[in-house]
């Protein structure tokens, strides 16, 4: 009698351990599923720029700013693809974080003097065209560190 009663607590605490095992992870799925709804931004603007040392710099600058999942520069066509969390940032501070090493954007020029301790390789015309999408897009406005094109 003192086994069946014994087997049985056995039986019914694996059963209630079981159940909130379940249910724990029923409730990481729903929080995992949320966390995937993140609204999520696409964006594709002009960089100027020469090479790959170029790219590096500018992929690491857009990358560095929280709420950026990806980013990828194209050389070919002077053009950078943003992917992010726009609950986080915003297109204006990733313009200026690409603008703080030196480049310039379609909205903000880059920052004069640290245009110029980059290399040889990477000081690119600032009358260099902006591809965006197969269009050539000149920037305006006087070269001013950070200024807003308008």
């Amino acid at each position: 009698m003192k086994r069946v009663m014994l087997s049985a607590a056995i039986i019914a605490v694996m059963v209630v351990i079981g159940c909130k095992n379940e249910a724990k992870t029923n409730n990481e799925t729903v929080q995992t599923e949320e966390a995937n709804e993140i609204a999520m931004a696409n964006l594709s603007f002009g960089v100027r720029g020469n090479c790959g040392m170029c790219e590096s710099t500018i992929e690491k600058a857009a990358n560095g700013v929280e709420g950026v999942v990806s980013a990828e520069w194209g050389v070919d066509k002077k053009k950078i693809d943003v992917s992010f969390d726009d609950s986080k940032t915003n297109e204006l501070a990733i313009h200026s974080a690409i603008a703080a090493p030196g480049y310039d954007t379609d909205k903000v020029m880059g920052d004069i003097e640290a245009y110029d301790t980059l290399p040889g390789c990477c000081q690119y015309d600032h009358e260099m065209a902006m591809n965006q999408s197969g269009e050539e897009n000149h920037a305006g406005g006087v070269s001013l560190s950070n200024t807003i094109f308008q």
